[in-house]
């Protein structure tokens, strides 16, 4: 089956991009999806990112403190690291099991974070939903109430536009209409069934 990784900065478009995806028939597998039904009470991630990062990683309900756990891993690239190492094996694994009950004619495995860390040959082609700095930071204070430093330390943690436009190879710019958008996702459908064929 052919995957293609879905990558981008924040607010790039990434939902937007695999929602159409979805709606042309390909198997659409995000990892931030997976990553939040990891951490939900009761499985064992969460309990190990208590172990790691301490109780006050969990709210009074039992359930992970995101905002804390952000602010934990953002400041501090070690913490981040020891974070990835608990979760990114039982993504993957869950990734490829999710992908190996579709009969999709391809999978889209939509992995925020695909060049950062370093999971480029874990699919056929990475495909990366760009979007001019500016434009992603408009779009981000919008969506999420977030003040510009926070954003700065999001965008920071984040591998640099150009360093993720070199490991593309496919390239949809995000700089316009939702139609656009759509039009861009249609033609690279056509494109993977091709592929697929020959």
């Amino acid at each position: 089956m052919l995957k293609i990784g879905l990558t981008g900065g924040i607010g790039s478009g990434k939902s937007a991009a695999s929602a159409h995806f979805v709606d042309l028939g390909a198997a659409v597998i995000d990892t931030d999806v997976i990553s939040r039904q990891l951490v939900e009470p009761g499985q064992p991630a969460l309990e190990e990112i208590a172990a790691e990062f301490g109780d006050r990683m969990l709210g009074p309900d039992g359930r992970l403190d995101r905002a804390a756990l952000g602010k934990r891993v953002f400041a501090d690239t070690d913490a981040r690291r020891r974070l990835e190492a608990i979760l990114h094996p039982r993504i993957r694994d869950e990734m490829f099991a999710r992908a190996k009950t579709t009969d999709a004619p391809y999978v889209v495995f939509v992995i925020p974070l695909l060049i950062e860390t370093g999971q480029q040959a874990l699919v056929d082609r990475v495909l990366v939903i760009d979007t001019p700095e500016p434009l992603q930071r408009t779009r981000v204070a919008a969506r999420d109430h977030l003040d510009d430093a926070h954003i700065d330390a999001i965008l920071a943690a984040q591998v640099a536009r150009t360093a993720r436009l070199e490991a593309a190879d496919d390239v949809i710019l995000n700089d316009g209409s939702i139609a656009e958008l759509h039009a861009a996702v249609e033609r690279l459908h056509r494109q993977y069934l091709r592929q697929i064929q020959h």
